[in-house]
């Protein structure tokens, strides 16, 4: 009873939720598009001509922001367990990220000048056990940082979703380990009451270990 109650109080916080209503009005697959939106607006990552890797891309809202910011002369390829329905100018592949193959099918995609940009909107489904799902999803950033750094040209970004709490700070020594700078970044479309935020590491340095 109480979980169905908790299930009609999320649906109305939906429908009456202003990003949803707007990602509706756009032709967005998701509300997710807008926390994108505001991370390009102040970061500037975006760039035309750009060959973007979007992680956990399913439904495709980050995907569509992407593609109109780099342009026709720019790549978006979309990764994710979950199928993506098509998207004009998104090369997409299906599988898991630990999976060696899948990751060196993104390899030979993207070729030897490698990636600009990495995205990760990446978060766990939640059990409602807060270590529990705490723990998953610092594995699941601890995943897209390693296809990052497979993926990434040196001087590339990487934007991922963390949760606050137990793990925060270990995964940000890990970024900042690997790039010249990293900033915390809550965008106004993130739910007030989420921990989620965004790390956007810049300048990534392949040759990391040398420095540690």
């Amino acid at each position: 009873m109480a979980k169905g109650g908790s299930s009609q109080r999320w649906l109305r916080e939906h429908e009456t939720d202003p990003y949803v209503r707007m990602a509706r009005e756009r032709g967005y697959r998701s509300r997710a598009s807008f926390k994108l939106i505001a991370l390009d607006d102040k970061e500037h990552l975006l760039r035309p001509g750009a060959t973007v890797v979007d992680l956990g891309a399913a439904p495709g809202g980050w995907s569509q922001i992407a593609t109109q910011r780099v342009g026709p002369k720019g790549r978006i390829v979309a990764c994710d367990c979950l199928p993506l329905d098509p998207l004009p100018g998104v090369e997409f592949l299906q599988g898991d990220l630990n999976d060696p193959a899948l990751v060196a099918a993104l390899l030979a995609l993207i070729g030897a000048g490698g990636a600009q940009v990495v995205l990760s909107d990446l978060a766990p489904a939640m059990s409602g056990i807060k270590t529990v799902d705490q723990a998953r999803s610092f594995l699941l950033c601890e995943c897209a940082l390693d296809v990052a750094e497979a993926v990434l040209a040196p001087g590339g970004a990487f934007v991922v979703k963390v949760f606050q709490g137990e793990g925060f700070e270990s995964f940000l020594r890990l970024l900042r380990a690997r790039f010249a700078k990293v900033a915390m970044r809550k965008p106004e479309a993130s739910r007030g009451r989420s921990a989620e935020i965004y790390a956007v590491a810049r300048g990534y340095r392949p040759g990391y270990a040398i420095l540690e």
